[in-house]
């Protein structure tokens, strides 16, 4: 498994979802529409967003986890039973901290 390979995509996924939640945070913050009717499409708008941006956070803590088990030299390693995390399920999610078995 190629360590600095999986940091810089966990760096770049981080860095994507960072500068969305800027976006999505501005879109949050812009001032109401003064017609009801735009206002409540405009609510539900806002909920989907808070929605997104509260996924795309968690996302965030799970790469930053990941990222710290870089540094201490424990990516790769389930943190639930201590086992080898599979090269291809690291491929395919980055951050996961559970071996396959662990996650089920």
């Amino acid at each position: 498994m190629d360590i600095e390979l999986a940091k810089q995509t966990l760096l770049a996924r981080r860095a994507e979802l960072t500068a969305h939640l800027h976006v999505v945070e501005d879109q949050l913050d812009e001032p109401p529409s003064k017609d009801w009717e735009d206002r409540s499409a405009e609510r539900q708008g806002d909920e989907v967003l808070e929605a997104l941006g509260a996924q795309e956070l968690a996302e965030v803590r799970q790469i930053d986890a990941a990222l710290a088990r870089v540094e201490a030299g424990t990516y790769g390693e389930c943190v639930k039973c201590g086992g080898e995390i599979a090269e291809a399920r690291l491929a395919l999610l980055p951050a996961t901290p559970l071996c396959a078995g662990c996650a089920r």
